[in-house]
């Protein structure tokens, strides 16, 4: 009797040559992008000083780029439908190096705006894709854990970024900080086109406006998705404010830290990396409608904590937000690609528009902390993050009563 070979699902797994390439090149791209992000946050109090502008514009630097970013997203997203995955990828993280490059040597306060601005615009084609490249490139056994891996790039580049800024600022200024974390943007846009692999279960589909246009209504009709939108918005406006004005506060009476010294704080984001992995395997196994709450839970609790005056406690309260946050990141934004692409299509859009949510939560939330430090010190900061975080949580509960349409 001729029996029917078993069909098995394409799609790279831990042990294969592809997966430890692929698993590099976008780790490396996660950190390249944040690390350049938020290069200038450690140095907003410098900034203040070299152009004699006020704590809230020199936020400015962060919020213009994570606009530019957000709003770019939302045609970086369906582009790549039409001109895949890779070369979207591959370029983006190569024109973000090098506007980093120019803005180390930016002449005036308004170029330095434009040119953070039009960074955050270079960027949007690496995390606008990611996502939807791991859900197609990667098995679906494997598919929270190899996005657990990339959110674990991005929290190491979010550390990376802020040390080496914060400890070349004392060295040498602003601007060999900025040239410092340009160098390390080339290096890693180096690593992504040798080693990213070439899409191969990506099939092009140029789409006419009213097919994009249906998509984009499908993926902003499922109550699912738009709650997810909202986690990324809140949780990362709160994660945002938080270290904006943690860098004025420890630079105040009674810590009178040095930018370098403030930078080591951000050492914790080693459990932004441990904590976005690790709840990448615990969704695996115990489901994402379950470690999203915990996920928020963890976060408020990081944030009473710093609170505290002590120093220890504020460092303890910051480590125990930023492995929260990134729980709660590297958890909701795999989920939105399977959602998505179990609703029917649209996976491009979805994942632009959770990161556009993402983006503009932390340029619009995170822009107010300057106003909130300004206006009532850290218990204003605190009290911001609070209540984003408590919406997160808010959210993510409403999610597990939406059915569902894939496990977990």
């Amino acid at each position: 009797m001729h029996v029917a070979p078993k069909l098995t699902e394409p799609g790279y797994r831990p042990g294969d040559r592809e997966y430890r390439k692929l698993s590099i090149a976008l780790f490396a791209a996660g950190l390249a992008t944040f690390a350049l992000l938020y290069s200038t946050q450690p140095l907003l109090p410098e900034l203040v000083d070299a152009f004699h502008v006020s704590p809230s514009q020199s936020a400015f630097t962060v919020s213009l780029a994570t606009l530019g970013l957000g709003i770019a997203l939302l045609i970086a997203g369906p582009a790549s439908e039409v001109v895949g995955r890779t070369t979207l990828m591959r370029w983006s993280v190569a024109a973000t190096s090098g506007f980093a490059v120019l803005t180390a040597v930016a002449p005036t306060w308004h170029t330095l705006l434009a040119l953070r601005g039009l960074q955050g615009v270079a960027m949007a084609g690496l995390p606008a894709v990611a996502m939807a490249y791991l859900r197609e490139e990667v098995h679906s056994s494997s598919h929270a854990r190899a996005s657990g891996l990339y959110i674990a790039g991005t929290a190491v580049g979010g550390m990376t970024g802020r040390l080496i800024a914060g400890g070349l600022d004392d060295l040498g200024g602003w601007r060999v900080a900025t040239a410092g974390i340009a160098l390390v943007g080339v290096l890693c846009a180096a690593l992504v086109w040798l080693l990213l692999p070439s899409s191969q279960n990506f099939h092009p589909s140029p789409a006419s406006p009213r097919q994009l246009l249906q998509q984009t209504g499908r993926v902003l009709r499922d109550p699912a998705l738009l709650a997810l939108y909202g986690i990324a918005a809140t949780a990362v406006g709160a994660f945002v404010a938080v270290y904006n004005g943690a860098v004025f506060r420890l630079s105040e009476a009674p810590y009178l830290l040095s930018s370098g010294a403030a930078g080591l704080v951000f050492c914790v984001y080693l459990l932004g990396s441990v904590g976005s992995a690790t709840a990448g395997s615990l969704a695996d196994r115990y489901g994402r409608r379950v470690v999203v709450p915990v996920g928020c839970l963890i976060t408020l609790a990081g944030v009473a904590i710093t609170l505290a005056a002590p120093l220890p406690l504020i460092i303890l309260g910051l480590a125990v937000m930023t492995a929260g946050f990134f729980a709660v990141h590297g958890v909701a934004g795999g989920w939105v690609a399977v959602r998505a692409h179990a609703g029917g299509g649209g996976t491009g859009q979805a994942a632009s528009l959770y990161l556009f949510s993402f983006y503009l939560g932390s340029s619009v939330f995170g822009g107010l902390a300057g106003t909130a430090w300004s206006s009532a010190g850290w218990s204003g900061v605190a009290l911001e993050a609070g209540a984003l975080f408590l919406v997160a949580l808010v959210l993510s509960i409403v999610l597990k009563g939406v059915p569902s349409k894939v496990p977990n």
